[in-house]
């Protein structure tokens, strides 16, 4: 029995029960129903998955042409398919599979495969086959972009956020896990693991999509690959809406040429966190001590008796040539945020901490500051797939861990756009809280004259927005195409 406190049961001093009704026996209970569905939202999010013509783009995109098992590279469309539907209701691991393929579930989608069969085509996954598993995570996403508001405001201006994160891993026989530097409570230390590096695009006030997402070696430098990532970002962000602006994000691991480079030619503007160096202390001590402004994040708070705002951080900006002695040198603003030094309270003068960035937007010095530290939103996107796909790096092979971070990618943006379809706060909701509301809902399907029906619980708290979802993927007729 579960006693629940209330202001009422205070008062006369015990719990009102919360007790089960019934009296069971240990046979009460029997698995035995083919027609209990326990992810009935996985009806609408795969319907959109086929709107937005991931089968097909799995179908044409993904070959194997000469596995070590032949078995394994057969029908590796639909096998995908299956894990990305598992991914959406909560697998963290291959044997998560069998989610989709219990009670009515195997009624209500056709191939539908067994973890055992997905884990021998994901273990014949090399670099190639992930690369090609990654154009399939960028064109569906145009496609999804193309069928549901998902960036609102793309057509004005689009953030393109790059960072990398260490997965640890415990076992012995995990391909590429290495010792790679992290940062845990504010300190540097050594953990063995492995390191994608993921790309996010985002409009000002909307949840990020994944772009791209490459699974690289523990002892891997967060930059390695940065460039080329951050390209084929800027391709989808164009395809997205072609005539957008750009703003590539990251912090002092992709203050280097090769970043700013491949910005500059592809026509993005950037905003990079710059290490510290001889040149960059330069620049900074000949700020003028007049130039410096308090700055006003969102959330911030004035001090009641004074007025003043609770923070003491400033800005100021300076000219500043990077990379001056290669032939990529490049002339911009550096925008320089300085906070005091919380291990000296008491110092007579004041001790500065100075975290500089390098950026050739025409935002105002403040403006430039804030729009910089929003890059953080990219820490939402690892934190949501870290609980849930990415729970666990679930084979030994390097290959296949590759392939399955991608399918956790497809799995997270077409769990986004269900959620903007679903409306209301599920437009910015957590992966785990849509699975919650939207997907892990149970039914029963009954088919009275041969018409298939979803019966689900009544009274559920989130019924209007389940039924939202389902109206518009179930409900929707493909435009028509205008033909001359």
């Amino acid at each position: 029995m579960i006693g629940v406190l209330t202001q009422r049961s205070v008062q006369f001093g015990k719990a009102l029960p919360v007790q089960v009704s019934h009296r069971f026996a240990a046979q009460s209970a029997v698995f035995d129903d083919d027609h209990l569905v326990s992810c009935a939202g996985l009806v609408p999010v795969m319907t959109l998955a086929e709107q937005t013509g991931l089968g097909r783009l799995l179908d044409e995109k993904v070959r194997i042409d000469a596995p070590r098992i032949k078995s394994g590279s057969a029908n590796p469309a639909p096998k995908l398919a299956t894990v990305v539907a598992a991914m959406v209701a909560g697998a963290d691991c291959i044997d998560d599979v069998d989610v989709v393929r219990s009670g009515g579930m195997t009624t209500l989608f056709d191939g539908v495969y067994a973890p055992s069969t997905v884990e021998t085509l994901l273990r014949e996954f090399t670099f190639g086959h992930a690369r090609q598993l990654e154009s399939v995570l960028g064109e569906h996403l145009v496609a999804l972009c193309e069928r549901v508001e998902l960036l609102p405001g793309a057509d004005k201006r689009v953030f393109i956020d790059i960072d990398s994160l260490l997965r640890p891993v415990y076992g012995h026989a995990k391909q590429g896990a290495f010792y790679g530097h992290t940062k845990i409570a504010g300190k540097q230390i050594l953990r063995k693991g492995l390191s994608p590096l993921a790309t996010t695009i985002s409009t000002p006030g909307c949840a990020p999509v994944i772009a791209g997402f490459r699974f690289r070696a523990g002892r891997a430098n967060s930059g390695k690959g940065a460039g080329r990532m951050i390209a084929q970002a800027i391709s989808t962000a164009r395809a997205i809406s072609a005539d957008t602006t750009i703003l590539v994000r990251g912090d002092s691991a992709y203050g280097n040429r090769t970043v700013v480079g491949t910005c500059t030619r592809h026509g993005a503007r950037f905003s990079v966190a710059m290490a510290r160096n001889t040149a960059v202390d330069k620049a900074i001590a000949a700020i003028d001590e007049a130039a410096w402004t308090p700055v006003c994040y969102p959330g911030a708070v004035r001090d009641p008796d004074t007025g003043a705002w609770i923070s003491d951080a400033e800005v100021a900006e300076i000219a500043y040539t990077a990379f001056a002695s290669t032939p990529d040198r490049i002339t911009a603003r550096l925008v320089v945020r300085r906070v005091k030094d919380a291990r000296y309270p008491d110092a007579l003068f004041p001790v500065w901490r100075y975290h500089p960035f390098f950026t050739n937007t025409d935002l105002r010095t403040a403006e430039a500051d804030i729009t910089h530290r929003q890059h953080a939103i990219i820490e939402t996107v690892f934190a949501d797939l870290i609980d849930g796909p990415l729970a666990h790096l679930p084979s030994g092979r390097f290959g296949a861990n590759s392939a399955w971070i991608l399918c956790a990618a497809i799995a997270r943006n077409l769990l986004r756009a269900a959620g903007v379809l679903a409306g209301d706060q599920h437009t910015r909701a957590r992966g785990s809280t849509l699975r919650r509301r939207i997907v892990t809902v149970p039914a029963r399907l009954a088919r009275p004259q041969r018409r298939p029906i979803l019966h689900l619980p009544t009274h559920w708290p989130w019924s209007h927005h389940w039924l939202a979802l389902w109206h518009n993927t179930i409900g929707y007729s493909q435009p028509l195409i205008a033909t001359p």
